[in-house]
């Protein structure tokens, strides 16, 4: 019987840990938060036993008394008899100071909230060193970041060599924290000044016909595609898992989601789960 999948969701207080996990539930993962340190290699054992139970997800922290002298060696031995990896989460000081106050939540070491927050990240450096995946939230809505996750994780792993995610955005709402590659396309005509397209989204036929015909956009998707094609397979190689790549122009609106969806179309042909994210698209 094939052993399960394990994703570790951990990370700074505050970061989304438990919007992340509910993403995992999303994609059909058996999730499990604040699972005691001491008990995560006999839960991985239990639920490895169970033919139903193919990808794992489990939620720790810091609140644990122990956390930190234990967490290390556990996950040593996690990772020895399953195909895990480990998912860190973090966000900007003055971000996370500022969901503190809006949820009116303390911080798992109580305390001041703003040494509180540099405490921990201290203390969780090494953990963030092991990580296999690290994710700045700052950035993301919480709908935003369960998509990103759901993204992630929405395919087996093995099914391809590679997930590659394309985000299009807009630079007024700010730049994704996690982009791998960024391109930026608001060189091209902008089809919010033209009145019959304002209204109108990047993925309409109309508003994408307007983008991808000029010349400039046709010789621009043929850089980035020949680029882009040069990079998959040696990344495939070098052993990569994920690829993020960033599409931005100024609203996320109109250039951005037409090009995605164009490029999509155009790197199908590598072994790579292919997910979109049109993050400001309204």
């Amino acid at each position: 019987m094939a052993k399960p999948i394990i994703v570790i969701i951990t990370g700074l207080s505050g970061s989304g840990k438990t919007v992340a996990l509910r993403a995992l539930e999303d994609s059909n993962f058996f999730c499990v938060d604040n699972l005691p340190v001491t008990l995560i290699n006999s839960f991985a054992l239990i639920a490895s036993k169970n033919k139903d139970i193919k990808k794992i997800g489990i939620g720790i922290d810091i609140r644990e008394k122990g956390f930190l002298s234990e967490i290390s060696d556990v996950l040593k031995n996690l990772r020895n008899k399953y195909s895990t990896e480990i998912l860190f989460l973090e966000a900007e000081n003055d971000i996370l100071l500022r969901r503190f106050k809006e949820t009116r939540r303390p911080h798992p070491l109580e305390g001041n909230i703003e040494e509180s927050i540099q405490i921990e990240k201290e203390k969780l450096s090494l953990l963030r060193e092991i990580s296999d995946r690290i994710i700045d939230t700052s950035s993301y809505t919480p709908h935003q970041l369960r998509q990103f996750v759901t993204s992630l994780y929405r395919i087996p792993r093995g099914t391809k060599d590679m997930t590659v995610a394309l985000i299009s955005f807009g630079f007024k709402f700010g730049t994704p924290q996690n982009i791998d590659l960024l391109f930026d396309v608001r060189f091209l005509p902008n089809p919010n000044f033209v009145p019959e397209l304002k209204a109108l989204k990047g993925t309409d036929k109309r508003v994408s016909e307007y983008v991808l015909r000029r010349p400039e956009t046709k010789t621009f998707m043929s850089k980035i595609k020949e680029f882009i094609d040069f990079l998959i397979p040696l990344y495939i190689k070098e052993g990569r898992s994920y690829l993020t790549i960033g599409i931005g122009c100024t609203g996320g609106n109109h250039r951005s989601p037409a090009i995605v969806e164009k490029l999509q179309g155009q790197i199908k042909k590598h072994p790579i789960n292919l997910n979109i994210i049109h993050r400001d698209m309204t």
